[in-house]
């Protein structure tokens, strides 16, 4: 039996509706044959909301009764909707997951083997070169959410904005392997702060917080996976510090 769809659209000179793309290709990827009518212009789109009593394109109609936009037909076809609010570890798990496939590709790089002793450290030091950029994208909205938690920070608002560059130089320096002095300290003194601010945050007062290590617009909860990036940190200079004598 032949499914039909009727999708209103907007494509104009100067736009055309990405969620008006993803919808129409939702349909047809799920066997829908689809009527495709642009909206060409404002005047036409707001003409054809007031018709309907609609705020939003585009509007989806499947066998002549209206679905409703692109996340009402994901609900009609029983897909997951997003929840912009929901908390996720999806970010940290996709910045690990490309930060470990980038030391290992160094590591066959340079020593031609995947598994070289040298990938851990390299990995964590590209960990925080990547954490390190991702905050200072947008330090303001960092160091708001880095105040909620951070003990240092709470004494010193400063701090805050200082961290990301602290870390991105800390990861740096890891990476090249030089400056051992600097660079061990300064991530010993900043993974023991922040170490010691998500324990207490999340499991002596047992706040549910967001955590700012992927940016101030992070949905990453303040937890395990927190507490488990600063000790990295720790580890890897208490490391660097036990080679260098």
């Amino acid at each position: 039996m032949t499914k039909t769809a009727t999708i209103h659209r907007m494509v104009m000179p100067g736009h055309v509706c990405p969620y008006g793309l993803k919808a129409l290709h939702l349909l047809k990827s799920r066997g829908f044959t689809v009527e495709d009518h642009w909206l060409r212009s404002r005047e036409e789109t707001d003409a054809f909301k007031a018709a309907h009593g609609v705020k939003t394109t585009p509007q989806i109609f499947i066998d002549g009764q209206r679905i409703g936009g692109h996340d009402d037909l994901r609900r009609h076809l029983g897909l997951r909707v997003a929840d912009p609010g929901a908390t996720s570890y999806r970010p940290v798990a996709a910045l690990f997951a490309m930060t470990a496939a980038m030391a290992m590709a160094l590591s066959v790089a340079v020593y031609g083997t995947v598994f070289h002793g040298a990938v851990i450290g390299w990995f964590i030091a590209l960990s925080m070169c990547v954490l390190a950029l991702l905050k200072l994208q947008d330090i303001g909205r960092f160091s708001t959410m880095f105040l909620n938690y951070d003990l240092l920070a709470r004494r010193w608002v400063p701090y805050a904005s200082l961290y990301p560059f602290a870390e991105g130089l800390a990861g740096v320096l890891m990476l090249s392997g030089r400056l051992t002095w600097l660079s061990a300290p300064l991530a010993l003194f900043i993974g023991s702060i922040g170490a010691v601010s998500v324990f207490k945050a999340v499991y002596i007062e047992k706040r549910s917080l967001k955590c700012a290590c992927v940016g101030g617009s992070s949905s990453v909860p303040l937890g395990f996976v927190s507490l488990v990036e600063n000790l990295m940190m720790v580890a890897m200079a208490i490391w660097m510090l036990a080679a260098a004598h």
